[in-house]
């Protein structure tokens, strides 16, 4: 109760509704990511003098973006953020049917509940997860960091090669610095600047955010060139009648949503993916979905914002990230002094129990400020692109600047806007470089402690059982995908055979 009181303070309440409506405007705005909006606000966390407010603002804002990208997609048929991407396909196709406040409100009831099925699995898995990693050694947390960088490397969008060669240049960055264990500088070019390291939240604005402005530089025009509205509501009853209709969709998205959320590197926009296509295989009426099929609605919404919280299960448990936000996040729990890994729960008992009642309490604050969102989206529409990148570069070079209060970090952010926009024409997705930059320290130190203990031999990172799981586990993500396809082949063929010689 004490905890609870503490978060309705208005000094918390207050920055958390506000955050939303950042969230809100971010996420609606097609160009703009959940991720632009929680790295440019977490640099302001560090001067709040209350922890609770941050979380709230940065769980706040990753909630609502994710849910808002909706909003576009529908009307616009432009994605506001990646994880609606899915949402598009029956969205789109019901606006243009007149449905699209229908369309839109089971958006965000949908997502209220995906998100709750999602933290009630965050708040029941991850206290028992933390108690199975005790069991962990060096030798184990170096084979989990190398998993989750492979898994990042695979599942992300693009081809994997291209994914294992980001992971392995946020490594190849992570080694920029003084070394931990010798004390020695290295790649620093004998520039002072250099000898701390690079800002992976510095790297993570210029990828997200400044390289978003450089590919909508020559867009002149406003946002609403091409909605699509409509002006039939959706009663309240309407809504729930269609959800309890899909309540089955519903439940197989948000546990999808949330597994998926869960594996590093994936994200919302995967989980969305393979929510769309769990929902067609196991519908009755398949050929419905594309031309504004409510389960078409349902599932891609319900299973993005349920990866929200399936995300923080590997980020509070292992230290390890399930998506670009929580790996935002990750920075601003060291900075609060939370250190994530399994003694979090123990060490950071009181912390860790706001964290679960934030995340709580955001799926209430998401209904009313995702209804005032809907409305008030004539009004993002109507501003020119101009407005909103500059908005996006300002917010970009102060929250750079903030972090140390050096100009150091705002050109590594500038270097990192110009990579990104130059790696994402070159299809070379961001998010295994800014996993490889933070797993980066924790993979070498591991494997390092690991040898001194065994004096160079390698045996015993193969030869635990935890560890022999783990590189199975990597194997098996790399070959799972080749020996899937292989199969559907191998059935195809003979059946095609079958059916020659009958």
């Amino acid at each position: 109760m004490d905890i609870l009181l503490s978060l309705l303070q208005p000094g918390v309440l207050i920055p958390w509704l506000l955050g939303m409506a950042f969230g809100i405007f971010v996420g609606a705005t097609p160009g703009l990511t959940a991720t632009m909006a929680v790295t440019l606000i977490v640099p302001f966390t560090f001067y709040l003098p209350n922890p609770n407010t941050g979380l709230a603002l940065i769980l706040g804002i990753s909630f609502s973006a994710i849910f808002a990208g909706d909003i576009p997609s529908v009307y616009l048929r432009i994605p506001g953020t990646p994880a609606s991407a899915a949402g598009t396909l029956d969205g789109h196709e019901m606006a243009k049917q007149g449905r699209g406040k229908l369309a839109l409100m089971l958006d965000l009831y949908c997502s209220c509940l995906g998100g709750s099925v999602g933290v009630a699995l965050l708040i029941l898995v991850a206290p028992q997860l933390a108690r199975f990693a005790l069991r962990f050694s060096n030798f184990e947390y170096f084979w989990l960091g190398i998993v989750g960088l492979g898994i990042a490397a695979v599942v992300t969008q693009g081809p994997p090669l291209r994914g294992v060669i980001a992971a392995l240049l946020g490594m190849l960055l992570s080694t920029v610095g003084i070394d931990r264990v010798s004390g020695t500088p290295r790649f620093t070019f004998r520039q002072p600047e250099l000898t701390g390291g690079i800002d992976f939240i510095a790297v993570m604005i210029g990828l997200f955010g400044l390289s978003e402005v450089l590919r909508n530089l020559r867009r002149r025009d406003s946002l609403a060139a091409s909605a699509t509205t409509d002006q039939h509501g959706a009663r309240p009853w309407e809504v729930l009648v269609a959800m309890w209709k899909h309540k089955f969709t519903l439940l197989k998205s948000s546990l999808l949503g949330t597994f998926v959320g869960a594996l590093p590197g994936a994200g919302a926009d995967i989980a969305a993916w393979a929510a769309y296509g769990l929902a067609q295989r196991t519908s009755r009426t398949p050929k419905a979905f594309g031309t504004g099929c409510l389960e078409g609605v349902i599932a891609p919404t319900t299973a993005n914002n349920a990866a929200v919280a399936g995300a923080w299960i590997p980020a509070l448990v292992f230290g390890i990230p399930g998506d670009s936000v929580t790996a935002v996040a990750l920075g601003a729990l060291l900075m609060y002094n939370i250190k994530p890994g399994p003694l979090v729960f123990e060490q950071n008992g009181t912390q860790i129990q706001s964290i679960f009642l934030i995340a709580v309490i955001t799926q209430f604050l998401l209904l009313p400020a995702g209804w005032f969102g809907i409305r008030a989206f004539g009004g993002i529409l109507r501003l020119p692109r101009s407005v909103v990148t500059t908005a996006v570069v300002v917010f970009s070079v102060v929250g750079a600047y903030s972090l140390r209060n050096d100009l150091f970090d705002v050109r590594v952010m500038i270097a990192a806007g110009i990579a990104g926009y130059f790696l994402e024409a070159w299809r070379v997705p961001p998010a295994p470089l800014i996993l490889g930059l933070i797993l980066g320290p924790m993979v070498e130190e591991n494997l390092r402690a690991g040898l001194i203990k065994t004096r160079g031999d390698f045996t015993p990172f193969f030869t635990r059982p935890i560890c022999l799981a783990l590189v199975l586990l990597l194997l098996a993500s790399f070959l799972g995908p080749s020996v899937a396809r292989w199969l559907r082949r191998h059935a195809t063929s003979s059946a095609v055979m079958a059916g020659g010689a009958g």
